[in-house]
């Protein structure tokens, strides 16, 4: 099979497209001809080791699993003799989780993992998009326990976990203000925001506004002027963060009632399937900024890097 080999760590033309030999798949796996994939932020970090700290978790020199690519969307070829779910023909959606291995023709996954039929209103280049970002959104606004009523932030609005945290925030009744480019304002208020901040004409630091949630999806806040727009009780996500913040954010639940939550967002398959019902009633869609095919991979990564994506890059590998 055709895969995409990380060769070592490094800027996108490390990525190299290499024949393989096909997967097997154990007893308890099922083998899904990739038909999509997606290029994330996780991915490019992963394949420039950044933040150092992931050589320690996945390889000093390159990454122990040379074939990156954490979400999937396609079809069961093959099934293990204990499979039991799913069955040959099926079509799937999902995360590969630690595993990874999604850029490439074939995958092996256990049946038991973040896995699930592919919503039937979707492509699957539609359902590719859909794991990264809002598994993460979710996972994020339930460890907040967003309500009904309350006023969220969302910072970093028009990427990958942006454009979810928007959808999931609306579904669960909260108020909605998206903060973004330009570019992306009419995009957001299409998603169901009530209010989109145009960072370049406004800045909203200074605002008067309280929130009970402000959600930065991409670790571009400044957290002391976001910390005073928070209510008494109101909640800072760190979608993504680093040292610096990690420790504001740790004094911050210590000392005041104001609360901080980050870490490695969980990726759990009830999670999965609520979005895939979510999906099949209309309360959230995929959002694709462009589509490149298997061998553009190290295009994909390079464009992704640049951080101006809206919603997500997809990768088509039929």
């Amino acid at each position: 099979m055709k895969a995409i080999v990380c060769t070592k760590y490094g800027p996108p033309d490390v990525l190299e497209l290499q024949e393989i030999e096909n997967p097997v798949p154990k007893k308890n796996e099922v083998m899904v001809k990739v038909n999509a994939t997606a290029v994330n932020s996780a991915d490019w970090r992963l394949r420039k080791a950044e933040p150092f700290a992931v050589r320690l978790f996945f390889g000093f020199t390159k990454p122990r699993r040379g074939i990156l690519g954490g979400v999937f969307a396609g079809e069961i070829e093959a099934v293990g003799s204990d499979v039991i779910r799913f069955k040959v023909g099926d079509q799937l959606f999902g995360s590969t989780g630690m595993s990874l291995g999604a850029y490439a023709e074939y995958k092996c996954l256990p049946e038991d993992g973040v896995i699930a039929l592919k919503p039937e209103n979707m492509s699957y280049e539609e359902a590719a998009s859909v794991p990264f970002g809002g598994l993460t959104a979710l996972h994020f606004l339930r460890k907040a326990n967003i309500q009904r009523a309350q006023k969220i932030l969302v910072y970093g609005a028009s990427g990958a976990v942006g454009t979810a945290a928007v959808q999931l925030a609306k579904y669960f009744g909260a108020e909605v203000t998206a903060v973004c480019s330009t570019t992306n304002v009419e995009m957001l208020k299409s998603l169901g925001a009530d209010r989109v901040i145009d960072y370049k004409m406004e800045d909203f630091t200074k605002s008067s506004e309280k929130y009970d949630v402000i959600f930065d999806t991409v670790g571009r806040m400044s957290f002391l002027p976001c910390k005073k727009l928070l209510k008494k009780k109101g909640i800072i996500i760190l979608g993504s963060s680093n040292v610096s913040k990690e420790v504001q954010g740790l004094w911050t639940s210590i000392t005041s009632s104001k609360k901080v939550i980050s870490g490695m967002a969980g990726e759990k398959v009830d999670n999965l399937l609520l979005l895939k019902e979510l999906i099949e009633l209309g309360e959230i869609k995929s959002v694709i900024d462009r589509c490149y095919g298997l061998e553009q991979i190290p295009d994909a990564h390079s464009y992704v890097e640049k951080g101006h994506k809206k919603g997500n890059v997809v990768i088509t590998v039929g």
